[in-house]
């Protein structure tokens, strides 16, 4: 009896430590291997419960399936909400589900190959009880949407709890709701429904005891490195996801009023550019000027009077005047001549 606590003990360890070190690679690999872990860990659940391994100590039976691999998943999904959201939460909670429902269907179609190839049952994959199988899969996604509601519950101000009450509390919570749903949905109505409820809730006590003491340090942990911090939301987030999408909508709009602003200027860039573009022109280059007449030559060969090709050439305008030299030139006779300016 001894190495079978060891033994299970040690299972069970190694496998919180596998999904909770999955989760804390997550900034640097982001979710998807931690999904296909919660996967894998959910149809080797389904296996073993089915098989019905289990382990007696002290009188207390220990079911491997619930004691090792169904705690591993509420710990997965419990660290995914509370640091990952309610969106990353219903990923999870599709995945372990959707690989609930498969696993069944997956060995009672095996099962049926073999027996319309007239070969012997696998005697290694169990076969699975509808009612218990049923009663498990829909126990497993109330539990999992349960755990959401219950952390922020038992997180709101007024309680005052420490973290390591709120996340024992929690997790019990879940066990207890779990063997409630499952128990009821498999059992109700047989001989041993109540010895199966009494003994069940009090190893998943046993079960939240030993498991708590593995989440309360990973969210210290996580808590402290990083920046991480451990949000308060609304009690049906996981629902309505009501904290995400006020800061999806908070984000969107600070965006668009950036956009706008940036357009303006822009708009205001492009308005003072085309005002300059239409006042000025300008004469580069050089100019081939007649140094007697002052005639320009123009890029065809033609000479064009000064004034006509700085006006084809630019914006300026001219107004026709006498200097006083010319003036003297041509009126000779007048004896006001223009001052010289």
């Amino acid at each position: 009896m001894h190495n079978e606590l060891v033994i299970l003990a040690l299972e069970a360890i190694a496998v919180y430590f596998l999904v909770l070190g999955s989760h804390s690679l997550r900034r640097r690999f982001g979710l998807a291997h931690f999904y296909a872990l919660i996967g894998g860990l959910t149809a080797v659940m389904s296996w073993v419960t089915d098989a019905g391994v289990r382990t007696e100590v002290f009188g207390i039976t220990f079911m491997v399936g619930s004691t090792v691999f169904y705690t591993s998943l509420l710990l997965g999904v419990f660290v995914v909400y509370v640091f990952d959201g309610p969106r990353a939460t219903r990923i999870a909670i599709s995945t372990i589900v959707g690989v609930s429902v498969m696993v069944p269907v997956i060995a009672m179609v095996l099962h049926l190959q073999m027996r319309l190839s007239g070969v012997d049952p696998l005697t290694y994959v169990p076969i699975p009880g509808l009612r218990v199988n049923v009663a498990s899969v829909v126990a497993t996604m109330i539990d999992l949407l349960f755990l959401g509601m219950a952390w922020e519950y038992f997180g709101k101000p007024e309680f005052r709890m420490r973290l390591y009450l709120r996340s024992f509390f929690t997790l019990l919570g879940v066990m207890w709701l779990d063997v409630l749903l499952f128990a009821s949905g498999a059992f109700a109505g047989t001989d041993g429904y109540l010895s199966i409820m009494t003994g069940t809730l009090l190893s998943r006590f046993v079960i939240s005891l030993f498991a708590c003491p593995f989440l309360w340090g990973y969210l210290k942990w996580q808590n402290s490195c990083d920046g991480n911090e451990i949000e308060s939301r609304p009690v049906l987030a996981i629902f309505l996801e009501v904290a995400e999408m006020k800061r999806d909508l908070s984000l969107a709009r600070e965006e668009i009023v950036s956009r706008q602003r940036a357009e303006k200027k822009l708009n205001a860039v492009i308005v003072e550019l085309q005002q300059a573009l239409a006042e000025v022109k300008v004469l580069r280059g050089f100019l081939p000027i007649c140094s007697s007449c002052k005639k320009i030559k123009d890029d065809q060969g033609y000479w064009n009077q000064i004034e006509g090709y700085i006006k084809e050439h630019s914006e300026a305008e001219f107004s026709h005047g006498i200097c006083p030299d010319c003036a003297r030139k041509l009126y000779p006779d007048l004896d006001i001549y223009p001052e010289d300016k």
